[in-house]
Protein backbone atom coordinates (compact mmCIF):
# COMPACT_ATOMS: atom_id res chain seq x y z
CA UNK A 1 0.00 0.00 0.00
CA UNK A 2 1.26 3.19 -0.70
CA UNK A 3 1.35 5.74 1.73
CA UNK A 4 0.67 9.84 1.11
CA UNK A 5 4.51 10.55 1.31
CA UNK A 6 5.04 8.09 -1.84
CA UNK A 7 2.13 9.94 -3.71
CA UNK A 8 3.40 13.00 -3.06
CA UNK A 9 6.59 12.56 -3.97
CA UNK A 10 5.86 10.44 -6.96
CA UNK A 11 4.08 13.80 -8.27
CA UNK A 12 6.70 15.75 -7.24
CA UNK A 13 9.82 13.84 -9.14
CA UNK A 14 7.26 13.29 -12.54
CA UNK A 15 6.63 17.55 -12.62
CA UNK A 16 9.84 18.72 -11.67
CA UNK A 17 8.94 22.09 -10.31
CA UNK A 18 11.50 24.73 -9.06
CA UNK A 19 11.20 25.06 -4.97
CA UNK A 20 12.34 28.50 -3.43
CA UNK A 21 13.97 28.63 -0.09
CA UNK A 22 14.10 32.24 0.94
CA UNK A 23 15.95 30.53 4.87
CA UNK A 24 19.10 29.45 3.33
CA UNK A 25 21.27 29.53 6.17
CA UNK A 26 19.09 27.18 8.14
CA UNK A 27 21.18 23.73 8.16
CA UNK A 28 17.66 21.99 8.40
CA UNK A 29 16.69 23.86 4.92
CA UNK A 30 19.39 22.98 2.89
CA UNK A 31 19.76 19.09 4.35
CA UNK A 32 15.57 19.25 3.02
CA UNK A 33 16.80 20.93 -0.38
CA UNK A 34 19.53 18.33 -0.60
CA UNK A 35 17.48 15.57 -0.13
CA UNK A 36 14.86 16.67 -2.71
CA UNK A 37 17.17 17.80 -5.12
CA UNK A 38 19.20 14.45 -4.84
CA UNK A 39 15.87 12.42 -5.52
CA UNK A 40 14.70 14.39 -8.21
CA UNK A 41 11.64 15.70 -6.69
CA UNK A 42 12.50 19.93 -7.46
CA UNK A 43 14.77 22.06 -8.68
CA UNK A 44 16.40 24.59 -5.78
CA UNK A 45 16.93 28.10 -5.92
CA UNK A 46 18.11 29.72 -2.91
CA UNK A 47 17.64 32.97 -1.95
CA UNK A 48 20.83 34.86 0.24
CA UNK A 49 24.33 36.48 0.05
CA UNK A 50 26.80 33.74 -1.45
CA UNK A 51 29.22 33.70 0.92
CA UNK A 52 27.01 33.39 4.29
CA UNK A 53 24.82 30.50 2.21
CA UNK A 54 27.97 28.21 1.63
CA UNK A 55 29.17 29.01 5.13
CA UNK A 56 26.10 27.40 6.58
CA UNK A 57 26.18 24.49 3.69
CA UNK A 58 29.49 23.94 5.17
CA UNK A 59 29.09 24.16 8.49
CA UNK A 60 26.11 22.02 8.14
CA UNK A 61 28.25 19.43 6.01
CA UNK A 62 26.03 19.68 3.05
CA UNK A 63 26.76 20.30 -0.60
CA UNK A 64 24.82 23.47 -2.73
CA UNK A 65 26.21 21.69 -5.97
CA UNK A 66 23.31 21.76 -8.68
CA UNK A 67 21.49 24.65 -6.74
CA UNK A 68 20.70 28.37 -8.14
CA UNK A 69 21.79 30.78 -5.89
CA UNK A 70 20.30 34.39 -6.07
CA UNK A 71 21.17 37.19 -4.25
CA UNK A 72 18.89 39.81 -4.34
CA UNK A 73 20.24 42.66 -4.38
CA UNK A 74 22.62 41.46 -7.33
CA UNK A 75 19.36 40.54 -9.10
CA UNK A 76 19.41 42.74 -12.58
CA UNK A 77 15.25 43.07 -12.12
CA UNK A 78 15.54 43.97 -8.72
CA UNK A 79 14.34 47.68 -9.41
CA UNK A 80 11.53 46.15 -11.34
CA UNK A 81 10.64 44.32 -8.82
CA UNK A 82 10.25 46.61 -6.40
CA UNK A 83 8.31 49.16 -8.75
CA UNK A 84 5.68 45.41 -8.70
CA UNK A 85 5.47 45.81 -5.37
CA UNK A 86 4.72 49.23 -5.18
CA UNK A 87 1.96 48.68 -7.89
CA UNK A 88 0.25 46.36 -5.62
CA UNK A 89 0.95 48.45 -1.97
CA UNK A 90 0.84 52.13 -3.01
CA UNK A 91 0.76 53.67 0.07
CA UNK A 92 3.70 51.86 0.99
CA UNK A 93 7.16 53.96 0.41
CA UNK A 94 9.64 53.60 -1.93
CA UNK A 95 12.12 53.36 0.41
CA UNK A 96 10.24 50.70 2.13
CA UNK A 97 9.45 48.64 -1.02
CA UNK A 98 13.31 48.98 -1.86
CA UNK A 99 13.67 47.48 1.69
CA UNK A 100 11.55 44.73 1.21
CA UNK A 101 12.65 43.52 -1.77
CA UNK A 102 16.26 42.72 -0.16
CA UNK A 103 14.64 40.37 2.63
CA UNK A 104 14.50 37.01 1.29
CA UNK A 105 11.12 36.15 2.03
CA UNK A 106 9.60 39.46 0.26
CA UNK A 107 11.87 38.62 -2.74
CA UNK A 108 11.33 35.53 -3.31
CA UNK A 109 7.47 36.11 -3.00
CA UNK A 110 7.86 37.70 -5.83
CA UNK A 111 9.97 36.02 -8.01
CA UNK A 112 6.94 33.50 -7.05
CA UNK A 113 4.61 35.51 -7.84
CA UNK A 114 6.65 36.34 -11.41
CA UNK A 115 6.95 32.49 -12.00
CA UNK A 116 10.17 32.14 -11.48
CA UNK A 117 9.85 29.62 -9.18
CA UNK A 118 7.13 27.43 -8.61
CA UNK A 119 6.71 27.55 -5.08
CA UNK A 120 7.89 28.74 -1.88
CA UNK A 121 8.34 27.46 1.80
CA UNK A 122 9.61 30.01 4.67
CA UNK A 123 8.82 29.89 8.56
CA UNK A 124 11.71 27.91 10.03
CA UNK A 125 13.63 30.57 11.48
CA UNK A 126 10.87 33.69 10.40
CA UNK A 127 7.33 33.88 11.96
CA UNK A 128 4.59 32.65 10.31
CA UNK A 129 2.91 36.09 10.35
CA UNK A 130 5.75 37.29 8.52
CA UNK A 131 5.20 34.70 5.94
CA UNK A 132 1.78 35.32 5.27
CA UNK A 133 2.19 39.19 4.81
CA UNK A 134 4.87 38.37 2.38
CA UNK A 135 2.15 36.04 0.37
CA UNK A 136 -0.47 38.54 0.82
CA UNK A 137 1.55 41.06 -0.17
CA UNK A 138 3.52 39.71 -3.09
CA UNK A 139 1.79 36.77 -3.97
CA UNK A 140 -1.93 37.72 -3.44
CA UNK A 141 -4.57 35.23 -2.93
CA UNK A 142 -6.22 33.17 -5.63
CA UNK A 143 -9.09 34.68 -7.86
CA UNK A 144 -12.75 33.89 -5.82
CA UNK A 145 -10.43 33.66 -2.27
CA UNK A 146 -10.66 36.63 0.13
CA UNK A 147 -9.21 34.61 3.32
CA UNK A 148 -5.69 33.10 3.25
CA UNK A 149 -5.81 30.13 5.13
CA UNK A 150 -4.62 26.46 6.15
CA UNK A 151 -4.96 22.83 6.56
CA UNK A 152 -3.17 19.22 7.66
CA UNK A 153 -3.37 16.25 5.79
CA UNK A 154 -4.03 14.07 8.13
CA UNK A 155 -3.21 10.01 7.18
CA UNK A 156 -3.91 6.99 9.52
CA UNK A 157 -1.47 4.03 9.62
CA UNK A 158 -0.95 0.81 8.34
CA UNK A 159 -2.78 -1.07 11.04
CA UNK A 160 -5.63 1.65 11.79
CA UNK A 161 -9.49 1.01 10.86
CA UNK A 162 -8.94 3.40 8.64
CA UNK A 163 -5.23 2.66 7.11
CA UNK A 164 -4.34 4.31 4.31
CA UNK A 165 -7.03 6.97 4.50
CA UNK A 166 -5.79 10.88 4.63
CA UNK A 167 -8.57 13.55 5.40
CA UNK A 168 -8.19 17.41 5.13
CA UNK A 169 -8.26 19.24 8.51
CA UNK A 170 -9.20 23.09 8.34
CA UNK A 171 -8.79 25.35 9.16
CA UNK A 172 -6.39 24.76 12.35
CA UNK A 173 -3.77 26.81 12.69
CA UNK A 174 -4.49 30.43 10.70
CA UNK A 175 -8.40 31.97 10.82
CA UNK A 176 -9.41 32.12 14.36
CA UNK A 177 -13.28 32.49 14.30
CA UNK A 178 -14.22 32.33 10.60
CA UNK A 179 -17.01 34.45 9.45
CA UNK A 180 -19.34 33.04 6.61
CA UNK A 181 -17.80 34.09 4.04
CA UNK A 182 -14.56 33.18 5.52
CA UNK A 183 -15.91 30.00 6.31
CA UNK A 184 -16.76 29.15 2.66
CA UNK A 185 -13.49 30.58 1.32
CA UNK A 186 -11.99 27.74 3.76
CA UNK A 187 -13.97 25.16 2.09
CA UNK A 188 -13.09 25.98 -1.71
CA UNK A 189 -9.96 26.30 -0.87
CA UNK A 190 -9.68 23.56 0.97
CA UNK A 191 -11.64 20.80 -2.04
CA UNK A 192 -8.71 22.50 -4.60
CA UNK A 193 -6.13 21.56 -2.11
CA UNK A 194 -7.49 17.90 -1.72
CA UNK A 195 -8.18 17.29 -5.58
CA UNK A 196 -4.31 18.48 -5.74
CA UNK A 197 -3.23 16.53 -2.62
CA UNK A 198 -5.39 12.95 -2.40
CA UNK A 199 -5.28 13.07 -6.18
CA UNK A 200 -9.66 11.93 -5.52
CA UNK A 201 -13.13 14.18 -6.00
CA UNK A 202 -13.11 16.32 -2.66
CA UNK A 203 -16.19 15.42 -0.47
CA UNK A 204 -16.20 18.52 1.77
CA UNK A 205 -18.59 18.34 5.29
CA UNK A 206 -19.28 21.62 7.04
CA UNK A 207 -18.81 20.46 10.30
CA UNK A 208 -21.05 21.66 13.65
CA UNK A 209 -22.26 20.08 16.70
CA UNK A 210 -25.38 19.61 14.68
CA UNK A 211 -26.89 18.02 11.65
CA UNK A 212 -29.17 19.39 9.47
CA UNK A 213 -30.89 21.30 11.90
CA UNK A 214 -30.93 18.88 14.86
CA UNK A 215 -29.97 21.99 16.80
CA UNK A 216 -30.61 25.85 17.10
CA UNK A 217 -27.62 28.50 17.37
CA UNK A 218 -26.10 31.28 15.85
CA UNK A 219 -22.71 29.12 15.02
CA UNK A 220 -25.22 27.06 12.66
CA UNK A 221 -26.87 29.78 11.14
CA UNK A 222 -23.35 30.64 9.95
CA UNK A 223 -22.30 27.34 8.22
CA UNK A 224 -25.77 27.47 6.74
CA UNK A 225 -25.36 30.98 5.53
CA UNK A 226 -21.56 29.53 4.29
CA UNK A 227 -23.22 26.11 2.50
CA UNK A 228 -25.41 28.76 0.51
CA UNK A 229 -22.72 31.18 -0.75
CA UNK A 230 -20.66 27.83 -1.60
CA UNK A 231 -23.74 26.53 -3.82
CA UNK A 232 -23.52 29.54 -5.35
CA UNK A 233 -19.83 30.64 -5.72
CA UNK A 234 -18.73 26.74 -6.52
CA UNK A 235 -21.81 24.71 -7.29
CA UNK A 236 -19.84 22.24 -8.97
CA UNK A 237 -18.40 21.25 -5.20
CA UNK A 238 -19.54 18.03 -3.33
CA UNK A 239 -20.42 19.82 0.11
CA UNK A 240 -23.00 19.59 2.82
CA UNK A 241 -23.47 20.80 5.98
CA UNK A 242 -24.37 21.29 8.64
CA UNK A 243 -22.96 17.81 9.69
CA UNK A 244 -22.06 16.28 12.93
CA UNK A 245 -18.49 14.42 12.39
CA UNK A 246 -19.94 10.81 12.85
CA UNK A 247 -22.53 11.71 10.42
CA UNK A 248 -19.81 13.20 7.68
CA UNK A 249 -17.53 10.10 8.44
CA UNK A 250 -19.70 7.25 8.91
CA UNK A 251 -22.48 5.72 6.51
CA UNK A 252 -24.53 4.35 9.11
CA UNK A 253 -24.80 7.10 10.74
CA UNK A 254 -25.35 9.10 8.55
CA UNK A 255 -28.49 6.76 7.12
CA UNK A 256 -29.83 7.64 10.71
CA UNK A 257 -29.41 11.06 10.74
CA UNK A 258 -29.23 12.75 7.67
CA UNK A 259 -33.00 12.19 5.75
CA UNK A 260 -32.34 13.98 2.48
CA UNK A 261 -29.85 12.56 -0.12
CA UNK A 262 -26.21 13.78 0.57
CA UNK A 263 -22.97 12.91 -1.69
CA UNK A 264 -20.84 13.81 1.48
CA UNK A 265 -22.62 12.60 4.40
CA UNK A 266 -20.85 9.39 5.39
CA UNK A 267 -18.08 9.92 2.84
CA UNK A 268 -16.23 12.74 3.74
CA UNK A 269 -12.76 13.20 2.79
CA UNK A 270 -12.09 17.03 3.67
CA UNK A 271 -13.54 18.33 7.00
CA UNK A 272 -13.96 22.14 7.74
CA UNK A 273 -14.52 22.56 11.36
CA UNK A 274 -16.26 26.19 12.44
CA UNK A 275 -13.46 27.88 14.24
CA UNK A 276 -10.09 27.33 15.06
CA UNK A 277 -10.72 25.95 18.49
CA UNK A 278 -12.19 23.01 17.38
CA UNK A 279 -9.98 22.59 14.54
CA UNK A 280 -6.46 22.45 16.46
CA UNK A 281 -8.39 20.33 19.27
CA UNK A 282 -9.24 17.94 16.28
CA UNK A 283 -6.16 17.40 14.26
CA UNK A 284 -4.24 17.05 17.94
CA UNK A 285 -6.40 14.55 18.71
CA UNK A 286 -6.66 12.20 15.84
CA UNK A 287 -3.01 12.54 15.83
CA UNK A 288 -2.12 11.68 19.73
CA UNK A 289 -4.82 9.17 20.62
CA UNK A 290 -5.98 8.09 17.36
CA UNK A 291 -2.75 7.83 15.81
CA UNK A 292 -2.87 9.89 12.65
CA UNK A 293 0.50 11.44 10.94
CA UNK A 294 -0.26 15.16 10.55
CA UNK A 295 1.59 17.09 7.48
CA UNK A 296 1.23 20.61 8.04
CA UNK A 297 -0.22 23.30 8.27
CA UNK A 298 -0.24 23.94 4.81
CA UNK A 299 -1.47 27.08 3.67
CA UNK A 300 -3.47 27.72 0.99
CA UNK A 301 -5.60 30.48 -1.00
CA UNK A 302 -2.80 32.10 -2.19
CA UNK A 303 -2.57 32.26 -5.56
CA UNK A 304 0.31 30.59 -6.47
CA UNK A 305 1.93 28.05 -3.84
CA UNK A 306 3.20 28.97 -1.05
CA UNK A 307 3.14 27.57 2.96
CA UNK A 308 4.75 27.79 6.20
CA UNK A 309 6.99 26.10 8.55
CA UNK A 310 7.09 25.56 12.57
CA UNK A 311 9.90 26.91 13.80
CA UNK A 312 10.65 23.66 15.64
CA UNK A 313 10.30 21.83 12.23
CA UNK A 314 12.89 18.59 11.68
CA UNK A 315 14.19 18.35 8.05
CA UNK A 316 11.71 15.39 7.55
CA UNK A 317 8.45 17.59 8.65
CA UNK A 318 10.21 20.40 5.98
CA UNK A 319 10.82 17.56 3.40
CA UNK A 320 6.95 16.78 3.60
CA UNK A 321 5.73 19.97 3.72
CA UNK A 322 7.38 21.75 0.60
CA UNK A 323 6.40 18.43 -1.21
CA UNK A 324 2.80 19.03 -0.71
CA UNK A 325 3.33 22.50 -1.25
CA UNK A 326 4.77 21.50 -4.98
CA UNK A 327 2.16 19.01 -5.15
CA UNK A 328 -0.12 21.91 -5.72
CA UNK A 329 1.58 24.21 -8.39
CA UNK A 330 -0.52 24.11 -11.56
CA UNK A 331 0.86 23.64 -15.03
Amino acid sequence: MSTLRDRIVTITQQRKRRLILPESDDARVLGAARHMFDAGMCEIILVGEPATVRASADAAGVSIDGFTLLQPSADPQLQELTQQYLMRRPKTSPQAAAGLMLEPVFYAAMLLRNKRADAMVAGAVLPTARVIEAGLFCVGLAPDIKTASSYFAMEFPSGHARSGEVFIFADCAVVIDPSDTQLADIAIASAHSATAVLQTEPHVALLSFSTKGSAKHASIDKIQRALELIKTRAPELSIDGELQVDAALSMLVAQRKVSQQSTVAGRANVLVFPDINAGNIAYKLTQYLGGANAYGPILQGFDRPISDLSRGASEADIIMTAAITLATASD
